[in-house]
């Protein structure tokens, strides 16, 4: 399972993209399968990589359904085959560290 950080930033609209990241998290929410969760840079996808390049598509059309007439897309993978991983482990591992 995948775990991938994506960041979609509408060019030449303001400093303000808070609505765009909103609309991307209600498809996520509302037409997609995939796992994710927010975070204040970007946000976390995990699932089938597969399911997660089709899903950061859907999200990259989301500003240009607004008007956005240019949009910049990172993604960062993190595709771990040794063993399972999730969200919820890599944080709990660090966490664990901590105390």
């Amino acid at each position: 399972m995948a775990i991938v950080e994506v960041t979609i930033i509408p060019m030449g609209m303001g400093t303000s993209v808070s609505q765009y990241v909103a609309n991307c998290h209600k498809v996520l929410e509302n037409e997609t399968a995939v796992k994710h969760m927010l975070s204040p840079m970007g946000t976390i996808l995990e699932g089938d990589l597969d399911d997660i390049f089709q899903t950061v598509r859907k999200l990259h059309e989301v500003p240009f359904e607004s008007g956005v007439m240019r949009v910049n897309t990172t993604i960062r993978i993190d595709d771990r085959r040794d063993k399972s991983a999730s969200m919820e482990q890599k944080l709990h591992s660090v966490q664990s560290k901590l105390k």
